[in-house]
């Protein structure tokens, strides 16, 4: 019981935050701080589109043209407020800025015109929510990790596998560091990496950059050349207030999957160091979940773990779970520094924990581990790029 109420706690914490991926909370410009107008067209918007724009403050000013329609109103704002509503111009378009600046990264939104859900005509779309959505980028300070430079660059590529137990061809996407095609006689680890709920296998090349973070930080030398498999995690059939909830989330048809069919496929076909040592499992949110009820029963095929705000390794985890102290070369743990909040996160109405007190506890018993908190940011992209920024140096020393 204590088991299966720890799974249903860690499922609503992995999906309970997403809402602030779709409208972040910000305060308010204060009067003695005017908006700057200096607004630029965001960097995601589709080619010769001049909306939605950005400034350099992180507030959006969105533009959007429905001449018949009598409320528009944009997702992303202040969350406590419901949004930004925008307003109708005699020329047909309807125009707002958010009420407050936005947190650096990506962001998820949609309109919503006289009461139906559409994206904006202006952006790109992401995979995020169970369906596509508009996506944003507010510039970062620090974007230079995951930006797109002049170094080597590996590949992400589309794989289809056969799945007997799905009765399916399912996808994956694969990174291959720069060299892979060249370096015929070398083998390497494979970091297995999970999306959140509600997106899929394309969430961490195209919202998370995944590569662009690993090609930069091969070209600075700071970390191991190594494979990303991305594939779907086969969460979004079951949905919070439905009956059961993502309580209801049955993992072991994905472990299968994961464990039987993609592993082997990928050991098959590319040059992998096929053995426990040389193979991690991480995700965010959701994919964090995953990863803890996969890795922690299957120690034999993982040795590097990574939940990215997706639960804590506690002590007891850790003396309940058999072989790990042997086994688990590295625990990697992060939290946004809005989730923890006052030291403590968990589900609503569920037990509360103390991931920086379960890191300590880990860390003095003398497991490898490591706690990452990026600051400034919640239940969003921008903690999880930076968190695999963090993590992926970490992996594979041996």
């Amino acid at each position: 019981m204590k088991i299966a109420y720890a799974a249903m706690a860690a499922a609503m914490l992995a999906v309970h935050p997403v809402q602030a991926q779709t409208a972040p909370t910000a305060p308010a410009q204060t009067a003695a701080t005017p908006i700057a107008e200096d607004f630029k067209p965001s960097t995601l918007n589709q080619p010769g589109q001049q909306y939605p724009q950005v400034n350099s403050q992180g507030y959006v000013r969105f533009r959007v043209v429905a001449p018949e329609a009598t409320a528009v109103k944009v997702s992303l704002g202040l969350g406590g407020r419901g949004g930004t509503t925008l307003s109708k111009a005699s020329d047909g378009s309807w125009t707002g800025t958010t009420e407050g600046p936005l947190d650096e990264g990506f962001h998820y939104y949609h309109l919503t015109i006289d009461g139906g859900v559409f994206n904006d005509p202006g952006t790109l779309n992401f995979y995020g929510s169970t369906r596509w959505e508009s996506g944003i980028e507010i510039p970062a300070h620090d974007a230079d990790f995951y930006a797109l430079k002049d170094v080597p660059h590996g590949r992400v590529e589309q794989i289809l596998f056969p799945s007997p137990s799905t009765g399916t061809q399912r996808r994956a996407f694969v990174y291959t560091p720069p060299g892979y095609e060249k370096n015929a006689g070398t083998r390497y680890p494979v970091l297995y990496l999970q999306h959140g709920w509600g997106e899929d296998e394309t969430a961490w090349s195209n919202q998370g950059h995944a590569n662009l973070i690993l090609d930069n930080l091969l070209a600075a030398g700071k970390t191991r050349p190594f494979l990303i498999v991305m594939t779907y995690g086969m969460t979004n059939d079951v949905r919070p207030g439905q009956p059961g909830g993502l309580a209801s989330f049955d993992i072991k048809p994905f472990q299968t999957v994961l464990l039987n069919e993609l592993i082997p496929y990928v050991d098959a076909h590319y040059r992998t160091l096929a053995d426990q040592k040389h193979r991690a499992m991480a995700g965010l949110s959701m994919g964090g979940f995953e990863t803890k009820l996969i890795a922690l029963k299957n120690l034999d095929r993982f040795a590097y773990i990574g939940l990215l705000s997706g639960g804590t390794i506690s002590l007891e985890d850790v003396n309940t779970t058999p072989g790990y102290r042997d086994k688990v070369k590295l625990s990697f743990v992060s939290f946004g520094s809005r989730e923890i909040e006052g030291g403590r996160s968990g589900p609503p109405g569920g037990p509360k924990v103390d991931p920086r007190a379960n890191a300590e506890a880990i860390k003095a018993a003398g497991i490898p581990s490591a706690f990452y908190v990026s600051p400034g940011t919640g239940h969003e992209f921008q903690t999880w790029r930076r968190s695999l920024h963090e993590m992926a140096p970490l992996l594979f020393r041996d």
